[in-house]
């Protein structure tokens, strides 16, 4: 399904697809299309341009803060470099507690491809601010104002 609805393949099982996969979709001729979103009650895979893939907020769960940073800031949160993915370079944020175990990611420049069940690394400079099993659990649109 494209992003305006229209139904444009079948799918052999919601399972075979990930964020931000390309090949393998079936959708030969026209622009590249990605998947963007699955969407698992509905057994949909919704698929769209690259630029659909960027995302500005992320939620992120098992959160061990190895720093009192974060909580010392309050409400404004701390600046923090994020990676999502060990082979690209990390993206400035501000990260704020969201609950015990839980962190909201407010991306400045917003990444695409993130995805639930993906590790989630903050900085500050080379110093780890989280250790454990930090994991995305849900991407937002919306992104940071510049």
């Amino acid at each position: 399904m494209g992003l305006d609805g229209r139904t444009l393949g079948r799918h052999q099982g919601i399972f075979h697809y990930t964020i931000g996969q390309r090949r393998g979709l079936g959708l030969g001729g026209g622009d590249a299309l990605y998947v963007v979103r699955l969407e698992l009650a509905a057994n949909r895979v919704v698929v769209g341009p690259k630029t659909a893939l960027e995302v500005g907020r992320v939620q992120v769960r098992n959160v061990n803060w190895l720093s009192t940073a974060v909580h010392d800031a309050g409400a404004d949160g701390i600046g923090a470099i994020v990676k999502v993915r060990s082979t690209q370079p990390g993206t400035a944020a501000r990260v704020f507690t969201a609950g015990a175990g839980a962190a909201e990611v407010v991306l400045e420049t917003g990444e695409e491809g993130v995805s639930p069940g993906q590790a989630c690394v903050f900085y500050d400079e080379d110093r780890v601010l989280v250790g454990g099993g930090a994991t995305t659990t849900e991407t937002m649109l919306d992104r940071a104002a510049a």
